[in-house]
């Protein structure tokens, strides 16, 4: 096996100018160049050969995941040299086991799209507070305009950002379709007096919320709902979904989108933020296997098309891929500075494979956005339910960039 990994190593060394290393289990190295490597993969057991020769890259992080194989260095050079290369292209076998994981964890149905989320998202408020800006705790790529210091500013940038293209106005009432930890709630409310209700199917996220908004005595404005995001009860001023789309599963897009469109109400208008492909592709087994069961990233062009079959105009996309890279790189310097305090919560869950999966699927993300070569941006995508009139929404984007936008709302609660 190892004589395969070989070949491989040396058309990846090649066509990289990243200088990298890798130490044999029986002994040996190979170096790309005779520059000190920036990361060295070091194979620790003769079964890592067999995985990588099976699975390409997914082998290869399995064998990290389990420690029989390390990366001493820069983890983040190490994706990049993945994610430029052929071992991060299809693989059959990978391939099967992504059709098999479909089958096995779809969102069709409510009770494991449940179960999906809380796989994800119920690891627990103090866990997420330890690496997420504070106090909004936004679990989605933030805004980096010019000028942007820290991720708390480019996180309100984002949420600033929605509320001008969907020209929010005190007194509306907005859905906050996958509410997270309340972020934009609680901000949209103190800033534009807006109020709103989220929806959300993670139970430890809702109770969070809903002793959030009880503590700052906003029951009147605001509220959150423990239920499945295709459920609609009712329409709603203005919708605002932001990384909700990734996780409606590979057969369930137009159910989802036609509940956005139930939420809305005529005349209304709303927001679409998620991550999603140009192009048609499968979606990365890593991520599903081991970070987001049931998770789907749809192509950009499927999801106009479910929108024009729900009876909804597209205003405006925007394109923020470049966006998502500093926000991922914010989230693992702090994962990585905080990890003893992460692991303190719980030994037993945030134990080393723990660390070792999210380290790749952070530092992984991060270069996938970067790369110039990617499929996977980030998509903004305003809409309306029917068509807008000239007096309806403004005729430019000027609107977006002019300062204030907005007068802040005097009556608003200012307990966010």
């Amino acid at each position: 096996m190892k004589f395969l990994l070989d070949a491989v190593l040396r058309r990846i060394g090649e066509g990289t100018a990243i200088p990298f290393a890798v130490r044999f289990s029986g002994g040996g190295e190979y170096r790309n160049s005779a520059q000190a490597p920036a990361f060295t993969l070091v194979i620790r057991s003769a079964a890592a050969y067999a995985r990588i020769a099976a699975f390409g890259h997914i082998g290869l992080l399995d064998a990290y995941f389990d420690g029989d194989l390390d990366v001493e260095g820069d983890l983040a050079k190490a994706a990049a040299v993945g994610l430029e290369s052929e071992m991060a292209s299809q693989n059959l076998l990978v391939g099967v086991r992504n059709r098999w994981h479909e089958l096995r964890f779809s969102n069709r149905s409510r009770v494991q799209a449940k179960r999906n989320a809380e796989a994800h998202y119920a690891l627990g408020t103090e866990f997420y507070r330890l690496w997420l800006d504070d106090p909004l705790m936004m679990y989605t790529c933030a805004y980096w305009k010019e000028g942007t210091r820290s991720l708390e500013e480019a996180q309100r940038n984002k949420i600033e950002h929605v509320a001008r293209k969907l020209q929010l106005a005190p007194g509306e009432e907005v859905v906050d379709i996958g509410s997270g930890f309340g972020g934009f709630m609680f901000h949209a409310h103190e800033k534009f007096g807006v109020r709103v209700t989220g929806i959300n199917n993670t139970t430890s996220q809702v109770e969070m919320v809903r002793e959030r908004i009880a503590q700052r005595g906003l029951g009147q404005a605001l509220q959150v709902i423990d239920t499945d995001f295709r459920d609609a009860g009712r329409a709603y001023d203005k919708v605002v979904s932001i990384g909700t789309l990734e996780h409606a599963g590979r057969d369930q897009l137009d159910e989802v989108v036609r509940a956005h469109a139930a939420f809305l109400k005529p005349g209304g208008l709303g927001m679409l933020h998620f991550i999603g492909h140009v192009g048609h592709f499968q979606t990365e087994f890593l991520i599903r296997r081991h970070v987001f069961p049931g998770g789907w990233i749809p192509s950009l062009a499927h999801t106009i098309a479910a929108m024009e079959r729900a009876g909804l105009e597209v205003l405006d996309i925007e394109n923020l891929r470049r966006h998502y890279a500093p926000t991922l790189d914010a989230w693992a310097e702090r994962f990585e500075r905080n990890w003893d305090k992460i692991r303190a919560l719980d030994p037993q869950r945030f134990d080393e494979r723990f660390r070792r999966i999210w380290r790749a699927y952070l530092y992984g993300c991060a270069e996938m956005f970067r790369s110039s070569k990617g499929y996977t941006h980030l998509f903004q995508i305003v809409f309306s339910k029917g068509n807008v009139t000239r007096s309806s929404y403004p005729m430019s984007r000027e609107f977006l960039y002019e300062q204030p936008a907005f007068r802040e709302n005097p009556g608003a609660s200012r307990a966010a």
